[in-house]
């Protein structure tokens, strides 16, 4: 096979495996979690809030027009905008014209490291209705669709491309050597970073706005330019057409050590946003694990971009005296490199699951015992390479090294294709970290006639066993309303129980109590009737599981 034809399938076999990330997966999960909220979910209110904390686990930003509350009866009643305060999300109400029931509340906001985090949560009033009030319109889970991935996948091949040919061509292009190939790889990397940093700002507005890619308006998407990812991601592609401004020269080996120097801190720079768009703006200790995210990425650039430049460009063809002095400085580089990628992946993974149980109970600590074992499985390669290499016959054997380069790297690109998945997942310092609800015994519900509103509780809901039913009745605008006569029934027809009428006592003028015997376990049908009046009477209808 032709040494251009080997080149052209190794990079297929690194796109592809790269892409089969991008088969049918769940929406990403997102990195801000909430810790708490006020009231808390399922939480049963004796009246109705005037506002609602969301307290999350680091900053977030609260995406305009997203956040809102549903009363019972369906109507919003958020007033004025979200504050943010030490974390918290605070959402002041208006007085509901129905506010005995269930509340939703609905929010979408930017997490500190860029990703958009949504989410809802219920609350009640009184007792909860039977079924929660719903938004004009379901949000998208994953309004992007596959943009996101597809362009971190782009971002990090573009990496390799653009890193290793220039390491290469400065200190180690044997001077008969065309350099033009490695010019042309080095620009194409540089093109898909800037491909992929434009797909990621695509993405963004997309996951902020909620609305999927194909309805962003221009504002959508200028509105990513005042958001911290948005500075990130124009940053890159300023660094990125600097770059491509001092590449070439560079590459041909006609620059001088001050454009080449120059070059060296555009690449380190551009480094730095990979970090600065992702986990580590969100960690306990950010600059700590942006130092180490930024060593990470340089690592693995120089690393995997040199041993692609090195099979592609110079195994095949080259003198076997100049291999004799390329591979030993090669091999020390690759040491280097991978001893970075190592030392910093590590420290950082360390960080991101914050306690050892994370490691096998989550899904990031799972992902990080895969990708560690593919890593093992490459260095024990890469160890058997560099034994060839001080030995001093690797540079006779160039095919034997080409090979074992070969399955190097196609390891590497399942790594790197875990890696792309890892920076989607939450990390495991995160995991649990979710708000508690208010766990109830029994049944409690909200029920709407055309004359009133009954709530009612049922403890324990159990059969064979004394249960205790309280029932209140209030006027559409949850203002007690005193009852004269009260009539209950509950009945099992699945089981052929007929209605058993049960004696209610009026603890209060709008309040009932009995105590009721299921005989069975099931879901029973209760039928509530309240005459308000001489004339004014109605009844409600429901199922309570009896278990």
């Amino acid at each position: 096979m032709a040494p251009r034809t080997r080149a052209l399938a190794l990079l297929g076999l690194i796109l592809a495996t790269l892409c089969a990330a991008l088969g049918p997966t769940g929406p990403a999960g997102a990195h801000a979690v909430v810790v708490n909220t006020t009231p808390q979910r399922d939480e049963v209110l004796a009246y109705a809030p005037r506002e609602v904390l969301v307290t999350f686990n680091e900053s977030v930003a609260p995406v305009s027009g997203r956040v809102q509350v549903l009363a019972p009866d369906g109507k919003r009643i958020n007033i004025g905008d979200p504050e943010v305060r030490d974390r918290t999300l605070r959402i002041m109400l208006r007085a509901s014209d129905r506010p005995l029931g269930t509340y939703l509340v609905s929010y979408r906001v930017i997490s500190a490291d860029s990703h958009p985090v949504a989410g809802s949560f219920t609350f009640a009033a009184g007792a909860p209705s039977v079924a929660p009030p719903l938004p004009a319109a379901a949000e998208s889970e994953s309004p992007a669709g596959v943009l996101v991935p597809v362009a971190k996948f782009l971002g990090y091949l573009g990496l390799l491309l653009a890193v290793g040919p220039p390491l290469f061509t400065v200190a180690l292009w044997p001077r008969r050597r065309s350099r033009r190939g490695a010019t042309v790889m080095a620009l194409t990397g540089l093109g898909l970073v800037a491909a992929a940093t434009v797909g990621a700002w695509v993405g963004q507005a997309a996951q902020v706005v909620g609305a999927p890619v194909g309805q962003l308006s221009p504002a959508d998407l200028r509105a990513v330019a005042d958001t911290d990812i948005g500075l990130v991601l124009a940053a890159r592609l300023a660094l990125v057409g600097i770059a491509a401004a001092l590449l070439p020269a560079v590459t041909r080996g006609t620059a001088g050590r001050a454009r080449t120097g120059t070059l060296a801190v555009v690449g380190v720079a551009g480094a730095v946003t990979w970090p600065l768009a992702g986990h580590p703006v969100a960690a306990p200790v950010p600059p700590v694990s942006i130092v180490l995210t930024t060593v990470h990425v340089v690592g693995m650039a120089v690393w995997l971009g040199g041993l692609l430049t090195l099979t592609v460009f110079l195994l095949r063809g080259t003198h076997e005296r100049v291999l004799a002095r390329i591979l030993p400085a090669w091999s020390r580089w690759a040491t280097l490199a991978v001893a970075w990628l190592v030392t910093a992946g590590v420290l950082q993974a360390a960080i991101e699951l914050g306690r050892p149980s994370a490691l096998l109970g989550t899904a990031y600590g799972r992902l990080l015992c895969a990708k560690a074992a593919l890593l093992a499985a490459v260095l024990v390669i890469a160890a058997w390479q560099r034994r060839l290499i001080r030995r001093r016959v690797a540079a006779g054997r160039p095919r034997r090294v080409a090979r074992a380069a070969g399955v190097e790297l196609a390891v590497t690109a399942v790594v790197l294709a875990l890696t792309a998945v890892l920076v989607q997942t939450p990390p495991g310092r995160t995991d649990g970290a979710t708000a508690d609800g208010v766990t109830r015994d029994g049944v409690a519900q909200s029920l709407t006639t055309s004359i009133f509103v009954v709530q009612f509780d049922i403890y324990p809901a159990a059969p064979n066993t004394a249960n205790s039913l309280h029932a209140y009745v209030y006027t559409p605008e949850g203002k007690e309303l005193p009852v004269a006569e009260w009539s209950v029934t509950a009945a099992l027809p699945e089981a052929g129980v007929e209605p058993i009428a049960i004696d209610v006592f009026s603890l209060e003028p709008h309040h009932g109590s009995a105590e009721i015997q299921f005989p069975l376990a099931g879901e029973w049908t209760l039928r509530i009737s309240a005459r308000t009046s001489d004339i004014d009477r109605a009844t409600a209808t429901t199922t309570v599981t009896i278990r």
